[in-house]
């Protein structure tokens, strides 16, 4: 795969198309099948609120991951990512209900970074309930 979005074609201020993703017990169950991380905070609410929480938390690791869809759908190869950061600001609270939580992201072009390597900076806007999730969310893509 490479890179669908061409450098020449993007100019700093692009915004990516925004996403919205869902996130209930169900898909946090999996994902702590998958990565292994059975953290009783991730699942257990008694266990959670024990803990100080005010429920179920998603993982920071999944939340992060959901973020990075925006850019490497966008890019159309994941390979395009050649870094990615953020920080965990706050948790992405998942009530136990018929909806749970949702993770809003924005993307934006906040820098082409070295025209003979057709790299660019994608800063990543990543919001729960209102509330910023991830701060510093940033990625480094090789455009076509």
């Amino acid at each position: 795969m490479s890179a669908k979005i061409a450098y020449a074609d993007v100019e700093v201020g692009t915004e990516l198309p925004a996403r919205t993703f869902p996130v209930d017990r169900e898909r946090l169950v999996r994902y702590a099948g998958a990565s292994g991380d059975f953290n009783p905070i991730h699942w257990n609410e008694r266990f959670a609120k024990e803990v100080g929480l005010p429920d179920v938390i998603a993982h920071g690791m999944f939340t992060m991951a959901e973020a990075i869809r925006v850019v490497t759908d966008w890019t159309g190869d994941p390979a395009a990512v050649v870094e990615y950061g953020v920080r965990f600001t706050r948790p992405v609270v998942v009530p136990d209900d018929e909806k749970g939580a949702e993770i809003e992201v924005h993307g934006k072009v906040a820098a082409k970074i070295d025209d003979e390597q057709r790299t660019v900076r994608v800063d990543l806007t990543v919001s729960s309930a209102g509330q910023k999730v991830l701060g510093m969310s940033r990625a480094v893509l090789r455009l076509a």
